[in-house]
């Protein structure tokens, strides 16, 4: 993986901007309630790849997305399997051309011929943007500005939810991208909503194979850090109650420990 300067220059900025790696938590997209997004007015998603929907170097969902999130609603309770999967759900909610992919490898120029982007694109069934510079650079947020302004209907900064799992990019990418309003184009009315609104910024901490889990306790020491130094009314315009379903069962993690093989198979003979 090629260096990434944009996130490694982050914690400079954090100085003077500590609320850049501020988001909204939840263990993974299962938890996010789609439908109350696009009420609140929120019309386009951006997500991460790598870790958030599939494994890392994989190219497909992770089968925990496919099946059916209705075991995790709002009560708690078993309904019929045919509900929507999490990753369906948010495409129907937000329209298939209105969900993109913002990789650091998949849609790069370090992507020969797109390929990968292609794969991406062909097994999520959503756009991958092609980009030059690495999340959270400024020329990245400028070329998701472009995607989502050549749309039919246009989509503004305020009306993204960016999901991801690295707070160094994804977060600080989605903040940076917070209260950027466009001009009004002429001819074009203004759609003015009914409550304060923002680029949403959610981080999804649970992981479906762990990697590079020093830099991530460090990122989630440095969150833990500023929400301590900083009030919640503070932080968001849009309440997490709004849109967050209780928690799935933690995410099952393909790396383990030769001790803990060793421990179970120990236990298992007893």
């Amino acid at each position: 993986m090629p260096v990434n300067i944009p996130a490694i220059l982050v914690p400079f900025q954090l100085i003077w901007n500590p609320r850049l790696i501020l988001p909204h938590v939840v263990q993974d997209i299962r938890q996010l309630d789609f439908l109350a997004l696009r009420k609140a007015g929120y019309r386009g998603a951006v997500f991460d790849k790598d870790n958030c929907l599939t494994i890392p170097y994989e190219d497909r969902l992770v089968p925990e997305l496919q099946v059916c999130s209705a075991k995790y609603c709002h009560t708690s309770t078993y309904v019929d399997a045919s509900f929507q999967s999490a990753w369906r759900e948010c495409r129907d909610a937000f329209g298939d051309g209105n969900v993109l992919i913002v990789s650091n490898s998949a849609g790069t120029k370090h992507d020969p011929g797109e390929v990968q982007a292609e794969s991406v694109s062909y097994h999520l069934s959503v756009p991958v943007l092609r980009h030059n510079s690495p999340k959270p650079a400024y020329s990245c947020i400028y070329s998701i500005r472009a995607y989502f302004a050549s749309l039919r209907d246009p989509i503004k900064d305020d009306e993204l939810v960016v999901v991801g799992d690295r707070i160094f990019t994804d977060v600080v990418m989605a903040n940076r991208m917070r209260r950027r309003f466009w001009p009004v184009t002429a001819g074009v009315e203004e759609k003015v909503p009914t409550q304060p609104r923002e680029t949403l910024a959610v981080w999804t901490d649970g992981v479906w194979r762990k990697e590079n889990m020093a830099m991530r306790w460090m990122e989630k020491r440095l969150v833990d850090m500023v929400m301590r130094w900083t009030d919640e009314s503070d932080r968001w315009s849009l309440s997490q109650e709004a849109f967050i379903k209780p928690a799935p069962p933690p995410p099952s993690t393909e790396s383990v420990s030769p001790l803990s093989r060793l421990w179970t198979s120990l236990w298992r003979r007893k």
